[in-house]
């Protein structure tokens, strides 16, 4: 199980914006190169979102779908992406002084990226995690009427 955590230089209430916008998922997800909203109502249970991978000429499709919230203080996904199955990504935010530690706990839930699952996958989760924290603190310590589009 791939557990990371980055200190935020900034309060959990600019975090979450950032992880409530489904406009900027593609750009803190290491992975997606760019992702479509599927439902009005992101980041409630439910709600989905369409992203695609490009590898070179390569590219397919998967969704990520929201499995639980809690406003300001967690997010749980599980990320599709068809014959590899699914992912379960849990983000908890918790205060830190002035400042938001970010805690991304992420496993293989279904399918062959759970039968795969082993040191060397693990240790590839860990670099995406670090790149992944490292875009969402980016993102979330500029100016607040930065991180919201209009």
């Amino acid at each position: 199980m791939a557990v990371r955590h980055q200190l935020i230089h900034c309060p959990p209430r600019r975090v979450w914006a950032v992880l409530a916008d489904p406009n900027l998922y593609g750009e803190w997800v290491v992975g997606p190169s760019d992702s479509t909203p599927l439902d009005d109502s992101w980041p409630r249970t439910g709600a989905r979102l369409r992203y695609t991978l490009r590898l070179g000429p390569w590219s397919a499709e998967g969704t990520t779908t929201v499995r639980h919230q809690e406003a300001g203080k967690e997010l749980e996904l599980e990320a599709s992406f068809k014959s590899l199955g699914t992912a379960r990504i849990f983000l908890q935010l918790r205060p830190w002084g002035e400042e938001t530690l970010v805690v991304c706990d992420e496993h293989p839930l279904r399918g062959l990226g759970g039968t795969l699952h082993n040191p060397v996958s693990e240790a590839a989760l860990q670099l995406r995690h670090r790149g992944m924290l490292a875009r969402l603190a980016k993102i979330a310590e500029r100016q607040p009427d930065e991180v919201h589009r209009a």
